[in-house]
């Protein structure tokens, strides 16, 4: 700790000649260099910048999330109407921030490529697309250049201000999922910000195939599923001799 402080005294002389205008020598430049890489060195002892301890978040957690069973959805799509008549003050599906319009893929008129393709009289499952408040790093968070998506209590969802929206559409492409939705009215990107806790797709689904649950990252405790190479082969083997 007695190299910190004299570093830091070095580092304090150097800077007051600096705001005083005076040239600095030889000697100070080499004194600053010294104090500089020290300070460095301490970081490192201590743990900064090496990865130890608790991990630097950025983003908040959010402490809620919509889940849905495709097993159970009629296709009714009173989600979607729940959704934009609450946030918008409109019945416009399209602009939902729940998507299940784009994965109807069964009918005579043929195949509607979206998100989840079943086939044309295929398995007729409908597969409902929700936000998944992402955690840290968030891609549409991170894409948007006017920090217009910030983390809004008391849920800590991913919200889109449309004071800071500029309507560039980069969030729309940054989403993997591309959940995010764009108001040709207003001009302006939205999403899913889970009602403050309260989601209107959830209360509004007669099949209760929607449940807000509490967001849990379970990436450190549910183990990979490896399938051993042999044991596959064994399998096979009982058909293909």
């Amino acid at each position: 700790m007695k190299s910190l402080t004299e570093d830091s005294g070095i580092a304090e002389q150097v800077f007051d000649v600096i705001a005083a205008g005076q040239p600095l020598s030889r000697r100070t430049v080499l004194k600053l260099c010294g104090a500089t890489i020290a300070g460095m060195a301490s970081w490192t002892c201590f743990g900064v910048g090496t990865g130890m301890g608790a991990p630097l978040i950025i983003t908040e957690q959010a402490n809620g999330l919509v889940i849905a069973d495709p097993t159970k959805c009629v296709a009714c799509r009173r989600c979607e109407l729940a959704c934009t008549e609450y946030n918008d003050g409109k019945a416009s599906p399209t602009l939902s921030r729940i998507k299940v319009w784009r994965n109807l893929n069964y009918g005579p008129s043929g195949l509607h490529t979206g998100q989840r393709s079943h086939g044309d009289w295929q398995t007729g499952l409908i597969v409902q697309d929700f936000c998944k408040q992402c955690p840290h790093p968030v891609p549409c968070a991170d894409a948007c250049p006017n920090a217009a998506i910030e983390v809004k209590p008391p849920t800590n969802a991913r919200v889109i201000d449309p004071a800071k929206c500029t309507g560039c559409k980069v969030c729309l492409k940054a989403c993997p999922w591309e959940m995010i939705s764009f108001d040709e009215d207003t001009k302006k990107a939205t999403k899913c910000f889970l009602c403050d806790g309260k989601p209107k797709c959830v209360e509004a689904c007669p099949a209760e195939a929607l449940t807000y649950v509490s967001w849990i990252d379970l990436t450190g405790r549910v183990p990979p599923r490896i399938t051993p190479a042999l044991s596959r082969l064994q399998a096979c083997g009982d058909c293909h001799q």
